[in-house]
Formats: C-alpha cells, structure tokens, sequence
C-alpha cells in the first residue's frame, strides 16, 4: 500500500495530507470542498476571523450532522426490524391459513 501526499485547500488555506493509496482523490476533493463549505457557513453567520474557532464550530456542526444521521439511520433501522416481524408473523398466519384451506379440500365431504 503506497501513501500519497496530496495538496488540498479549506478556507483560503493549503495543506498537504498524506492518503493511503487505495483512497480516492476525488472523494477526498469531494470532502475537502464539504469542510471548506462548512467553514464559510460558519464564518458568514458568526462573523468571526478566528480561523481556528471556525474550524471547531465547523467540526461541531459536522458531528452534529453526523449524529443526527447515525440516530435516523438507527431508527430506520428499528423500523426495518418491526417490520420484518410482523412480516414474519403474516407469513406464518398465510401458511397456517394455506394449510388449513389444503386440509378443508382435501377432507371427505
């Protein structure tokens, strides 16, 4: 596995970070270009030029982000799960019911 240093810019400033090889280039751009939005968010509403306090407030709202999203996808998830059970529990009213039809037309009349 071959590191590679890459160039990248967030918020005016150019940094170079090392990615392993099998890492995309353009996924980290695709990242790089999210953070650097998220820092001119933050600038914009705090009007603040403490580049290092738009950074922590740009990463709060990013873990903010990510935890709203791990919370949903949990939910979803439980959702999912409810729903496999009753799906299982209608599959086995459907073959219960299956059978007891196949027992009613095979019994002597």
């Amino acid at each position: 596995m071959i590191d590679k240093i890459m160039e990248i810019e967030i918020y005016g400033r150019k940094h170079k970070i090392r990615v392993k090889g099998e890492e995309d280039e353009q996924y980290i751009n695709h990242l790089t270009s999210y953070v650097d939005q998220k820092m001119n968010e933050v600038a914009t509403k705090s009007k603040s030029k403490d580049t290092i306090k738009i950074a922590i407030l740009a990463a709060l709202n990013i873990a903010d982000e990510c935890f709203l999203t791990q919370k949903k996808l949990d939910q979803l998830s439980e959702v999912i799960g409810e729903m496999e059970s009753k799906m299982e529990s209608l599959e086995g009213h459907i073959s219960k019911n299956e059978n007891k039809r196949k027992n009613f037309k095979e019994a002597p009349k």
